[in-house]
């Protein structure tokens, strides 16, 4: 008698191979379950991943600079979880509009449009006059293209501003937002998802310090630590995740999810939803079997 083992396609990138060190826990935790786990670089035009019962995206941290080519390639992919729905929705940052919207506390956003040409002295006069302030392109990841500005300091206020127009000029739409103060003491707080239940959370530190530098690698290198999240924190958590399926018409939970808060215990505040490729930190979970439940679900997709 013949069986068939099942065979899934980790989406990774090419500077990343065998996927990112954290993300390997998940082959022998589905080799336990008897499911063959690939790592599967996402542009690699020889890969025919209809030969895949499942794809599942995970360190492909080299999209963003092409975001269309990698939504394009999500679309093409029989079966991926999360879908290419979702991923279009969630890596473009407009989606904190949504949020917003719905009443879910996020961080006040000014929205520069690279299709309105705004010149210099029009960026300038969009800035916060007070306060530490972050730009950041609206397609991003691992904080590159992102930096921490002083409005006080006229030298800062015009590195800024070259940052802002510097995007703009590149067609690349940018957000303005507040520095949140308590990252500097309290890191942010994030917490991991599989299949809609909360496994871990960690703390992460502050990664901002000065203006917009050219990223090492594919990211900005993060320091973190297991950590409890408070009833408020899981509860806005759930909330964001909540108005994601509902903008998504999505009946079934996320295979994974990560949300970012930042403002501590007295009043979280969505940083960002992660939908696409989060980071789930499966080495720093606290014993809380994250990659078992990734496997599971995953299984559970296999049918």
């Amino acid at each position: 008698m013949t069986t068939t083992t099942k065979r899934v396609g980790l989406a990774t990138c090419s500077v990343l191979p065998d996927l990112d060190a954290d993300d390997r826990p998940l082959v022998p935790a589905l080799a336990a379950r008897g499911v063959t786990a690939e790592p599967v670089v996402w542009d690699d035009p020889d890969v025919d991943w209809a030969d895949y019962d499942l794809v599942v995206v995970r360190s492909t941290y080299d999209y963003s600079p092409r975001r269309d080519r990698f939504v394009e390639w999500a679309r093409s992919v029989p079966r991926l979880a999360n879908s290419a729905d979702v991923l279009a929705w969630n890596t473009d940052k407009t989606y904190l509009k949504a949020l917003d919207a719905a009443g879910v506390p996020v961080i006040p956003t000014i929205w520069l449009d690279p299709e309105r040409h705004l010149s210099k002295r029009a960026i300038h006069t969009r800035m916060p006059a007070f306060g530490d302030f972050v730009v950041k392109p609206v397609v991003s990841a691992g904080a590159k293209d992102t930096g921490r500005y002083q409005p006080v300091s006229s030298a800062s206020r015009a590195l800024a501003i070259q940052h802002a127009k510097s995007l703009l000029d590149d067609g690349r739409a940018v957000m303005i937002q507040p520095y949140v103060t308590s990252v500097d003491t309290q890191g942010e707080t994030c917490l991991i998802f599989v299949d809609g239940e909360v496994r871990h959370s960690v703390r992460k530190n502050a990664l901002l310090t000065g203006p917009s530098r050219p990223t090492q690698g594919l990211y900005a290198r993060e320091k973190m630590r297991p950590v409890d999240a408070t009833e408020a924190e899981v509860e806005v958590a759930r909330r964001a995740l909540a108005v994601a399926h509902e903008q998504l018409e999505v009946g079934r939970p996320f295979l994974y999810a990560r949300v970012d808060l930042v403002g501590g215990e007295e009043s979280p505040t969505v940083i960002e939803l992660e939908l696409t490729e989060p980071s789930l930190w499966l080495k720093h979970d606290g014993g809380a079997g994250t990659a078992g439940a990734l496997a599971d679900a995953i299984v559970a997709r296999l049918g």
